[in-house]
This record gives C-alpha cells, structure tokens and sequence, in this order.
C-alpha cells in the first residue's frame, strides 16, 4: 500500500490536488413473481327427474246402420265431439234413388296422463389454488384441514 502513496516535501509550492469521492443511493421498485393463481373448473353431473303432462287423442270409430232413403248427398257434419261422415250407395230401383247406408260416427276422446323422465343437469363448481412462484401450491394451514374433511 505504501507505493500508492505519494508523498510530497513539507516546503513544496506546488498545488497538490487531491481527488474527492462521493457516493449516491437511489431507491426505486421492480416487479418480482411471487405467485400465480390456477382456477380448475369441474362439471358434475346429476339426474333430475321432471314431470309434463302430455295430451293423447284416440278416434273409436262406431258405424251406424241407418239404411234410409235420401234425395241429396248428406254432408260431413259435427255433432259436439263427434264428426259424422255419411257413406251412400245407390240402388237401382225402377227408379234411381239415394239410401243413406251407414254413417260413421268418429269420436273424439282426450286423455291427458303425466309422465316421468330422467334428465342429466350440468352443475358446475370451480376449485381455486394459489401456485408460489415454483409453480407449487400454496395452501393456509386452516385450508388444508379444511379440505380433509
């Protein structure tokens, strides 16, 4: 160390110039990964069992024998639920002449009967885990116990 020391005569009238040092702090932040968050989302699924009612129509069918004479072809007609549908025939007589033969006679019965059926319904529920800045997760000491249960 002595040769980095410059010594100068005690009667020198030479200026001697000697190099001050400072030295500056700066503060300041940056951005550091601690963490992550990982949400798994889970779709559970359940049977659900829903009712409806559902309408059925059935038509009994009765023919009637009437055998009549007519002078003009009937028409279809409605007699409250019932729809009468005439069937003529002509007989050769010495004269031609209409004979109401039959009527068919459609009646309308409504049922109404309740049915069942199993229908799959989607619930959903999502799982949140905090991940270090591994990668790892990171649990609370309460959570864990928690999720034993």
């Amino acid at each position: 160390m002595k040769d980095d020391i410059e010594e100068f005569p005690p009667d020198s009238t030479e200026d001697v110039v000697i190099p001050l040092m400072e030295e500056e702090l700066t503060t300041g932040t940056r951005a550091v990964k601690t963490g992550t968050v990982r949400v798994d989302k889970h779709i559970e699924k359940r049977v659900q069992r829903i009712e409806a009612p559902l309408l059925h129509e059935d038509v009994d069918i009765k023919r009637v024998v009437v055998n009549r004479q007519i002078t003009a072809m009937p028409a279809i007609r409605r007699v409250g639920d019932t729809v009468i549908v005439p069937v003529v025939e002509e007989e050769l007589v010495i004269t031609k002449q209409l004979i109401l033969k039959e009527e068919i006679h459609l009646i309308k019965r409504r049922t109404k009967q309740r049915v069942g059926k199993d229908i799959d319904v989607n619930h959903e529920h999502a799982e949140v885990q905090r991940l270090d800045a591994e990668g790892n997760v990171v649990r609370p000491a309460g959570r864990e116990r928690a999720l034993k249960r």
